[in-house]
């Protein structure tokens, strides 16, 4: 898997690959397990996402509609302050979603963290491919986030390494509850609330 683009994204901080997207905080010194909630509420169907670390403690919540033409999520900690905001944007001619996504609520191009591509939804495994704010409009993207969530194969590469991996998820085969959870484990140094925007971004219109 060929992957390139902005080193600005990669810091070295004594002796560990640091992988600081969102902001440096997100990175930790170990592994770390994720467990990422996802529930549909109320009549307009607003999607609701909770990551939990190890111990049950909220990290992030992200919220937004399904219905709206326009998808839009946007990602706060757990005292409610926004971190970045996701907006969807559809090229009709070739069915492709593209998402930008900026620091807190803003959508102004000099808060860009960074874009993804997602594959075409006739493509038999789903791919993102992210492009740092630097690199929004090279040809090569910076990260790839490859397959589904739901078959239990979801693995997010830069270059040929994989960074994180859907390990779990539960319920396997009955989502008629309108929930679902699944568990990511996050290598060290990886930033970790890069990696939660992107399974929301894969997962946003599974069902909707």
């Amino acid at each position: 898997m060929e992957a390139s683009g902005s080193e600005s994204a990669l810091e070295v901080a004594e002796g560990l690959s640091k992988m600081s997207v969102v902001d440096d905080s997100f990175c930790v010194t170990s592994p770390t397990e994720i467990t990422v909630r996802k529930k549909y509420c109320g009549v307009f169907l607003k999607q609701r996402y909770k990551a939990l670390d190890v111990n049950g403690n909220l990290l992030f919540q992200v919220d937004g509609s399904s219905l709206d033409v326009r998808k839009k999520r946007i990602m706060r900690d757990a005292a409610g302050s926004p971190i970045l905001t996701m907006r969807e944007k559809i090229n009709l001619k070739s069915l492709r979603h593209r998402w930008m996504v900026h620091k807190g609520r803003s959508s102004e191009e000099k808060d860009l963290i960074f874009g993804v591509q997602r594959s075409h939804p006739l493509d038999m495994k789903p791919r993102l491919d992210v492009f740092m704010a630097t690199n929004i409009n090279e040809a090569i993207s910076s990260f790839q986030l490859v397959g589904s969530h739901i078959e239990n194969s979801c693995k997010v590469y830069k270059g040929d390494t994989v960074i994180a991996e859907v390990i779990d998820v539960y319920p396997r085969n009955n989502f008629s509850n309108w929930t679902e959870s699944f568990r990511v484990k996050i290598n060290a140094g990886v930033d970790y609330a890069f990696i939660v925007a992107l399974l929301v971004i894969l997962t946003v219109n599974d069902y909707i």
